[in-house]
This record gives structure tokens, sequence and C-alpha cells, in this order.
């Protein structure tokens, strides 16, 4: 469920950052669900622990996790500003995609044309 890819030009604590939060907030990963400690992680994908209590450690200042003292890490019941960040996150990519296409002469019917077939890709 958690990998890494290093042919991904963001640092590994990122890659696992974005990966735990894109499950919490998709619901795989359930609120109250814990985590593997940070020794299990970084044995299963044989790198550094140090690597993984970095990601944990943005993704409780994120609040998509929190810590409970000798018990671990688990994923937060109230996972809304986390949401609301990543949406905002993902607009910003969006309109740097927009900006990116209309450089490169793509019209606006061809930008709204991508739009809807993502939006209809999705509803089926």
């Amino acid at each position: 469920m958690i990998t890494v890819d290093y042919k991904d030009r963001r640092p590994i604590y990122e890659q696992l950052t974005a990966k735990i939060t894109e499950l919490a907030l998709s619901g795989e990963l359930k609120p109250d669900e814990q985590l593997p400690s940070v020794r299990q992680l970084a044995s299963q994908l044989g790198i550094n622990p140090n690597t993984i209590s970095k990601a944990y450690t943005e993704l409780e200042r994120r609040g998509i996790i929190y810590s409970v003292s000798g018990k671990g890490s688990f994923i937060n019941s109230d996972l809304s500003a986390a949401a609301g960040d990543r949406q905002k996150e993902l607009e910003q990519r969006l309109r740097e995609c927009v900006r990116d296409l209309k450089r490169s002469g793509a019209d606006k019917k061809r930008l709204l044309d991508i739009i809807e077939e993502e939006i209809q890709g999705e509803e089926q």
C-alpha cells in the first residue's frame, strides 16, 4: 500500500507524507487506524528509519496522524483541515498546468475539453 518511487524527484519523506495523506483522505486508511511503527515501515521499504520518522513528524504537524506515547501513530479522525490544505495544493498545481498548457498554445476550448474528459472519466 505504501511504496517509494526512486525515480521521483521528491525526497522520500515527502513521497511518504503524500501517500499516507492520500490514503487517509481517500478512506483507505481509516480514522484511528494504527500505522506501522517507524522501524516496521523502514524495514518493509528498505529505507532509513529517520526518513520514516521525518514523514510521521510532518504528518502529525499537518494533522493527518496523531501519536500516542508507547502505542504508536494513528490516523486522525478529523481530517477536514488536511483535506482543505490538500485541495488548495491541488488547485495550485492545476493552475500551474493550465498556465503551462496556455503557454504551449492550447486554447480555452481545449482546456475545458480536457477537464470535461477527466470529470466524465471519474463518473464512469
